[in-house]
């Protein structure tokens, strides 16, 4: 496996490859982002797996200084499952000017769900995206499911700008206890670790509530947020939405997801469970 820092070792490595797999990460790996390599094995070589923190899709008060840097250790496991090449730049590599021209998703997506809570973040995350894009050319990339708004916000990006790029959605690899598997949950104490399954819990609750008939989806979503609330989280948001689109679901809406975030302690999780049912609303 090849480690490149610069755009510039990198792209003499590509040069002449047209069936490029790209996964990108901002680092500290788990099981979950060694499963979107092997997805990406799946698909494309050679595989390329990034690594950069990106500072434009953090917020005033959130993580980026202290998000874990592990990039020895990292490397050690992508060449453990099989990556060809790690991208891992520095901010003046990607950013070498100051980043004036940004890509801005639709406010629809952009300020609700997560984007309500953290402004400006599908903006950083749309343009970094885009840039990683273009250094690696790749024919496929692969993102997980979990950051579930996040990759609704790539697929988009690919159809508006015609990009020649397959986007594969790989679905939440969890914990035994259904906790999904996330860098952020390393900010957990003990305690909290115990306690943070509960929101997968109560997502799959509304999951199941809706696969057996019910569709008063507010009275399911408040009753989460307020089980959640009574434990001690902070709730962001429990929301119940049309998979495709996000939005509200209709009548015809056969495959939904129920989406959370919330606050346990200092960290702050998100997941979201997938419902398909067999016939419309």
């Amino acid at each position: 496996m090849q480690v490149f820092h610069t755009a510039a070792e990198l792209r003499a490595a590509l040069a002449g490859e047209t069936g490029t797999a790209l996964v990108p990460t901002m680092g500290n790996l788990h099981a979950g982002h060694l499963s979107l390599v092997e997805q990406a094995k799946r698909h494309g070589s050679p595989v390329v797996a990034s690594i950069f923190v990106n500072p434009l899709q953090f917020g005033a008060g959130e993580d980026f200084e202290r998000y874990p840097r592990t990039l020895a250790a990292d490397s050690d496991k992508l060449a453990a499952a099989g990556c060809d090449i790690v991208f891992a730049p520095d901010v003046a590599e990607i950013y070498p000017v100051p980043q004036t021209f940004t890509v801005q998703p639709p406010d629809s997506l952009a300020n609700d769900l997560c984007g309500a809570f953290r402004p400006g973040h599908f903006s950083g995350v749309a343009t970094v995206v885009l840039k990683l894009f273009n250094l690696v050319q790749p024919r496929v990339a692969v993102f997980g499911k979990k950051d579930f708004q996040q990759l609704r916000v790539i697929q988009d990006l690919v159809n508006q700008f015609n990009l020649p790029i397959d986007i594969v959605g790989v679905d939440t690899l969890r914990e035994a206890d259904g906790l999904a598997m996330s860098s952020r949950n390393g900010y957990l104490s003990e305690a909290e670790r115990m306690q943070a399954p509960q929101l997968q819990r109560e997502l799959a609750a509304i999951a199941a509530a809706v696969r057996a008939g019910e569709r008063d989806f507010a009275a399911l979503a408040t009753t989460a947020r307020r089980h959640l609330a009574m434990a001690g989280w902070r709730v962001d948001y429990i929301e119940l939405r049309d998979a495709a689109t996000l939005q509200a679901p209709t009548v015809d809406s056969r495959h939904m997801a129920v989406l959370g975030a919330a606050r346990l302690g200092k960290t702050r999780l998100i997941d979201n469970i997938e419902i398909a049912l067999g016939n419309p609303l």
